[in-house]
């Protein structure tokens, strides 16, 4: 089976004969001037997109960027985060503001699935997204609720859960959780408890816009079949997941009607009381209607509710998304779900002297507020071998004792000197850090960013156990170990650029 990725801004040749076939099947579903719009724009080369990090920046950063590294940019029509680059003299991938996550780098199309949502009544709402990794909508998940809902982030395949945790840890996500089971599950496990449920499903990546790490190949009507019975499947988990009156959006990036209106068709059938697809036509500036019917199936009425973004609609890939609110009961046999309380880890709650000796060290040290920033996102502290972390209290809440690979996020890491806090949080709240910060020379930034070591560009008494590195436009750079005349570089390696 296919499972695709998701983030990836590079546009090789395409592999000819996979798309020539699926244009082929595609062709009687367009009328003759649309098809040759979309042949028209097929020609063209995809633009590269990028969605701001609100929790670390604003849209104002946008000009500044565009003016540093010779961007000429463009606003996705559909997600207010979200700009199209037509043009660049540094790549998005070669900056520091991408290494420290600013923005997400992300084909347009895939802004919408987030896009999507109604603000949730609640101030924390509870979030699935049930095919996660590598975690780009995840993060547009957690910007839209500015960090304050609780965001379960679970994927099935082993091999996905490190790059979903290294994104969310750039992103600097602190109500998150990280979970590795079958998608399918969820509506067993923990029914009617979601406020939104994210489906990005596993599909047949028929976008006709392949790239390097997202090709497109054949796909025979055998392994079609069993993608559609696999996606209904794990549509129905989310629908059963989520709270009467809560919204679920599900999104492919295959054009193919048999996993994307199909599915639908088939979910409206099964369900008919219990599930109504919603009409989104108003997120976006110009009609993309999904189809009325293809290949000879007609499709139930609710199902052109739903979102097909042609290519050539909006200079995107290939994708479909719809949103449907539960309206009633969803009957699925209820399951246990697995347990692994944390202390069974390693790990054991801080107690009340010790989380005010975190609290003080961090005020005095460096004039940071760490008991604001705790009730304010919900958090508490846990020990974790030589690590503090700051977790979600609604995850003990909620789903206490489920297996997960990534809670919350790290604040201080613990060696022989003693306390310093982590690379991640810094970044996450770097304006909050009052204190033992440094500004490094526009001299030695190049030779920074490397991961070299750069010499003290002042003299203190007392310095603080790490420095807070910035440059003279105050981004954070990233930490360094006062040893002698030198700082020591503390950039962790996957940001060394």
């Amino acid at each position: 089976m296919s499972r695709r990725k998701k983030n990836t801004p590079i546009t090789p040749a395409p592999s000819l004969s996979a798309r020539q076939t699926a244009l082929e099947l595609f062709r009687d579903l367009l009328a003759p001037d649309e098809f040759k719009a979309l042949l028209e724009e097929l020609e063209r080369p995809l633009l590269p997109a990028f969605r701001i990090n609100p929790l670390k920046t604003s849209p104002q950063a946008v000009p500044e960027w565009c003016e540093w590294y010779g961007w000429d940019v463009q606003p996705v029509v559909f997600c207010p985060t979200g700009w199209q680059v037509r043009q660049t003299r540094i790549p998005l991938s070669q900056t520091l503001e991408h290494r420290l996550g600013h923005y997400y780098i992300q084909d347009a199309a895939s802004m919408l699935p987030a896009e999507l949502f109604d603000l949730p009544a609640s101030n924390q709402p509870l979030i699935l997204d049930l095919a996660a990794s590598p975690g780009g909508k995840t993060t547009h998940l957690i910007s839209r609720t500015f960090d304050r809902g609780l965001v379960l982030a679970n994927d099935a395949g082993i091999e996905r859960i490190t790059p979903l945790r290294l994104v969310l840890q750039t992103w600097g996500t602190v109500n998150t959780a990280v979970t590795r089971f079958p998608a399918e599950k969820f509506g067993r496990w923990f029914p009617a408890t979601f406020d939104w449920v994210l489906l990005d499903a596993p599909c047949s990546m028929q976008s006709l816009r392949p790239t390097e790490s997202h090709p497109m190949r054949p796909i025979s009507l055998r392994e079609q079949s069993h993608l559609a019975r696999r996606q209904t499947a794990m549509l129905l988990s989310a629908l059963a997941a989520v709270k009467p009156g809560g919204q679920v959006v599900y999104s492919t990036c295959t054009l193919a009607p048999q996993e994307d209106e199909a599915v639908l068709d088939e979910i409206v059938r099964r369900l008919p009381s219990s599930v109504q697809i919603n009409s989104v036509a108003e997120r976006l500036p110009a009609p993309a209607p999904a189809l009325a019917n293809a290949f000879g199936q007609v499709f139930h009425p609710q199902v052109q509710n739903a979102l097909r973004l042609w290519p050539h609609r909006f200079s995107t890939s290939g994708f479909f998304a719809a949103r449907l609110t539960r309206t009633g009961e969803i009957e699925l046999p209820a399951e246990p779900h697995p347990t692994r309380p944390l202390a069974e880890t390693g790990q054991e709650r801080l107690n009340r002297s010790m989380v005010q000796a975190v609290t003080d060290w961090l005020q005095n040290t460096y004039g940071f507020d760490l008991a604001s920033v705790l009730e304010t996102y919900s958090l508490e502290l846990w020990r974790s071998q030589a690590s503090i972390f700051a977790v979600p209290i609604t995850f003990f809440e909620k789903f206490n004792h489920l297996p997960c690979h990534m809670l919350g996020l790290k604040v201080l890491e613990e060696n022989p000197e003693g306390w310093q806090p982590t690379h991640e949080w810094v970044s996450r709240f770097f304006n909050l850090f009052q204190s033992g910060r440094l500004t490094l020379p526009n001299e030695w930034l190049e030779v920074w960013q490397k991961g070299s070591d750069v010499p003290i560009p002042l003299s203190t008494s007392n310095p603080p156990p790490v420095w807070l590195v910035f440059d003279e436009r105050n981004r954070f750079l990233g930490r360094g170990r006062p040893s002698g005349q030198w700082l020591k570089n503390l950039l962790p390696r996957r940001l060394i650029g």
